[in-house]
């Protein structure tokens, strides 16, 4: 039997927006778990390049297997982003106790080769088109802390 390689290029630029326009990306650990969602779907032979987030919406650049609709891929992207976003952040459950983290609206548009540039820098682009702010609330360590740490803790056992 023969396989053949899937050459042609489905790179897709999607748009999805979160149920009632809830602002649910302003902080950076939930843009860092939706993005790492999208992510997780490598495996099913999704590619993709730039991710933009703008406060109650993401926009991203996803090259889509050919034995996917884009019904299909839109289903695989929301429901599995949703799962982690529920998953890693307990208490969006309360702002959306039915689970339905994304709403139905989508925008997709096929991206050609000459148009990678110009959708690259309009995602890149939204935190200042759409003038929000992302807090980064990722927890952070201290390096002057550690070393203190591991300092004291050897003159302690000597």
């Amino acid at each position: 039997m023969t396989t053949t390689i899937d050459k042609r290029s489905n790179w897709l630029d999607l748009m999805f927006v979160t149920k009632f326009r809830y602002n649910c990306f302003l902080k950076q650990s939930h843009i860092d778990t939706c993005t790492a969602a999208f992510h997780e779907l490598e495996r099913f032979g999704f590619k993709f390049r730039t991710i933009g987030f703008a406060g109650n919406h993401v926009h991203f650049q996803v090259d889509v297997p050919k034995k996917y609709s884009v019904q299909v891929a839109e289903g695989m992207l929301k429901s599995w982003s949703a799962r982690r976003m529920f998953e890693k952040h307990p208490g969006f459950r309360k702002r959306y106790p039915r689970g339905s983290f994304w709403s139905g609206y989508e925008y997709h548009e096929g991206i050609g080769r000459k148009d990678f540039a110009e959708s690259t820098s309009y995602i890149l682009d939204q935190e200042r088109h759409h003038n929000v702010h992302v807090i980064d609330d990722r927890q952070q360590k201290i390096t002057s802390f550690a070393a203190r740490d591991t300092a004291s803790a050897s003159a302690i056992s000597a």
